[in-house]
């Protein structure tokens, strides 16, 4: 009788066994299969991505450590580069730039663009037209810009700066002075970004559900109200991701400073993308420049992994 019972209790067993397996196993194989072909789909893009951007890091990386002028066979100097490069007043001036240049240009295009979004909000008549005008200077290419503000505006002989002395008003090129030509290049790229981000944030709230904007106001809301506890919090990833995009697009800035002041007058606007320029290409320092550049790569890191952890923590609550 003992036996029987053992007999039944094994095959029960086996079954409970056999059906868990069923469980287990039936459901992973499709989901194995589809993780299988959405890989496929984003190896390409993977390839394409580690071969324009992973192997360029990697070699000027190599270069950092290296002391080569662009000609002969490089020469491996350890940490030599970094210590050259931590010790010269012309980084650490690069460096506050650049520092400088982003901390301004990370809040006011951002406040600026998210105020101006908020009011189109509000308009009813003439929305898609002031779009179009703010978003225009984002689709011109950096140098026409650059040197439409040179030229036409800032110049003393050609430009309206000129004109506005000519008839008794005192401004000057702000170009031309050390203390005012890094905030004089800032000026217009901040001019030519805060309409971009301007349109962005408007698509942002525009897809804010609006029966929670008519239940706040139902509920005694102010405009105020509604605004920092009900539409900014439902664009915080928006917010988030442009902030980590003009961190990054900010400290790498070259273009502008190039175009209007080449780093001048002396040292004044110089930043470590024009440093890094002049180092490879008039000095021919090809190792050395890679140090400025690993330097700029760590600062776009940190900002990366600084929005990641946001982001993390924004999943989670």
């Amino acid at each position: 009788m003992a036996s029987e019972t053992t007999q039944a209790a094994m095959v029960d067993a086996a079954r409970f066994h056999r059906i868990a397996e069923v469980r287990v196993v039936t459901p992973r194989e499709p989901l194995d299969r589809a993780a299988f072909i959405r890989m496929l789909f984003v190896a390409p893009a993977l390839l394409i991505s580690l071969s324009v951007v992973l192997v360029p890091l990697i070699v000027t990386v190599t270069l950092s450590f290296t002391n080569w002028d662009g000609f002969e066979s490089p020469q491996f100097i350890g940490f030599a580069n970094f210590a050259r490069l931590f010790s010269e007043a012309k980084f650490w001036a690069a460096l506050r730039n650049n520092l400088l240049y982003t901390s301004l240009y990370v809040t006011l295009p951002m406040i600026l663009g998210l105020l101006i979004a908020m009011l189109l909000l509000m308009v009813r008549v003439g929305r898609t037209l002031f779009q179009v005008v703010f978003f225009l200077p984002s689709t011109i290419a950096t140098v026409v810009l650059a040197q439409i503000w040179k030229g036409m505006v800032y110049s003393p002989t050609t430009g309206m700066f000129g004109y506005l002395q000519r008839i008794g008003v005192p401004v000057s090129n702000p170009l031309a002075a050390p203390e005012t030509a890094l905030m004089g290049v800032l000026f217009v790229d901040m001019w030519h970004w805060w309409g971009y981000l301007t349109v962005i944030y408007l698509g942002a709230l525009r897809q804010v559900d609006k029966s929670l904007v008519e239940a706040a106001f139902i509920d005694g809301a102010t405009r105020f109200q509604v605004f920092t506890k009900v539409l900014l919090p439902s664009i915080r990833t928006t917010v988030l991701f442009m902030m980590l995009m003009t961190i990054i697009w900010s400290f790498r800035v070259f273009d502008w400073i190039y175009i209007m002041t080449e780093g001048g007058p002396g040292f004044a606007s110089e930043v470590l993308g024009t440093l890094a320029y002049k180092t490879a290409f008039q000095q021919f320092a090809v190792g050395y420049a890679s140090s400025y550049s690993v330097m700029m790569s760590l600062v776009g890191l940190g900002a990366i992994i600084v929005y990641l952890r946001i982001q993390v923590r924004t999943e989670r609550r």
